[in-house]
């Protein structure tokens, strides 16, 4: 199955870099590309694409507003999902993307095959949040992320206590391998485990859990 990719950036060099790195892939193609937010929900509707490769601050419509519309018009389910690109690791727009319905974001220098790699878990309906600064960008920004669900009292009562370790560990941004490694259990295991606290606590991908463990307070910055 192709991965069609529509590019989002106001900088057509970056387009083409990002054009170059996918096109070499046998699975993916890119299908369009718009430089400001107002033309991406144009070329959506147009193009169908499966993945967005979305820039944050871009003229006419920045990349969170545009997101919030791609998400909303789908209702939340099915393509195309959005990849939020960002040049600042410590950037509040990235939080605010992903509480717009991202499912996930990247630096836009990662290497060229994390990208790839991106694309297809994105597009797959697993999330993606580049490694090592989900802890740090939360931490910063933790105090302007209103508590809007559960208290966490309520949050361990739907989970079993190994889901509640598992959504621990999602929140410090490790992946599947790495809680299967301090679990000691399968990959495999940690998946069905994931997927039941998605389900219990109704939430989309592991970006919202991140988010939700911060809001009920199981996780506290710093």
């Amino acid at each position: 199955m192709t991965v069609r990719v529509l590019l989002v950036d106001d900088q057509p060099l970056l387009r083409t870099g990002f054009r170059l790195i996918l096109a070499s892939e046998p699975d993916i193609e890119v299908v369009g590309e718009a430089a400001d937010g107002e033309t991406a929900l144009t070329q959506v509707k147009a193009l169908q694409p499966d993945v967005v490769l979305m820039d944050i601050r871009m003229p006419r419509l920045d990349g969170v507003e545009a997101t919030r519309r791609i998400v909303e018009a789908r209702g939340g389910e099915g393509p195309p999902r959005v990849l939020v690109l960002t040049t600042y690791d410590l950037d509040e727009y990235v939080v605010e993307a992903l509480r717009a319905g991202a499912s996930g974001f990247l630096l836009k220098d990662t290497p060229a095959e994390n990208l790839v790699d991106a694309v297809r878990l994105v597009h797959e309906g697993d999330a993606v949040v580049a490694p090592g600064v989900t802890k740090r960008l939360l931490d910063r920004f933790a105090k302007l992320l209103p508590t809007t669900r559960l208290p966490a009292a309520v949050v361990a009562e739907e989970l079993t206590e190994r889901e509640r370790d598992v959504l621990l560990l999602v929140a410090r941004g490790m992946s599947n391998a790495e809680i299967a490694k301090a679990l000691v259990v399968s990959e495999t295991t940690v998946k069905t485990h994931v997927s039941s606290v998605l389900a219990k606590l109704g939430l989309r991908d592991r970006v919202q859990a991140v988010v939700y463990a911060y809001e009920s307070g199981l996780v506290t910055p710093g």
